[in-house]
């Protein structure tokens, strides 16, 4: 798997943030069955900036922890389709990586929450990556029942990749 990370903001985590982010994703596609050759592009910022985009993708004018950009449409969620139905824009020409989409993670907000709920900074970032790559994955909460599922998942993948509370 391929992480594009970006970084927009001077803020650097005490943690190997690449390690992180690399695990989590990978081991959030073994745990949904997705496919390894695949590509997230990830871009670490600060409040300010997640501010914005939060704003002008989703009209909600503050900043949060994390935002997800799928690339895929799921009929159903983990269910990934033949690579011979998929789109050719699906994929890395380059490399021929299946890409699933963008992250955008501020690590103001990382760092806080971590504060907050009273556990490590390498567990919120591990949380919010499995958080998000479940969403490129096409998992969502805006249901009571969407949410006690992908709550589920998130701890079964943190507790596989070592990240407990």
């Amino acid at each position: 798997m391929t992480i594009n990370l970006e970084r927009e903001t001077d803020r650097v985590l005490p943690v190997d943030e690449r390690a992180i982010i690399t695990c989590l994703a990978e081991e959030t596609m073994r745990f949904v069955g997705g496919p390894c050759d695949s590509s997230v592009d990830v871009l670490l910022t600060g409040n300010d900036r997640i501010r914005e985009i939060n704003r002008d993708t989703r009209n909600l004018d503050q900043p949060t922890d994390v935002l997800s950009f799928p690339m895929l449409e799921f009929d159903t969620p983990g269910q990934f389709r033949p690579v011979d139905e998929m789109e050719d824009f699906c994929f890395d020409l380059d490399s021929g990586e299946l890409l699933l989409g963008s992250i955008v993670i501020s690590l103001d907000r990382v760092q806080s929450q971590a504060e907050e709920y009273g556990h490590s900074i390498e567990r919120e970032l591990a949380f919010l990556t499995a958080h998000s790559m479940l969403h490129l994955c096409g998992y969502d909460h805006m249901e009571e029942k969407e949410r006690a599922v992908m709550e589920q998942m998130q701890e079964a993948i943190l507790q596989k990749a070592g990240y407990v509370r």
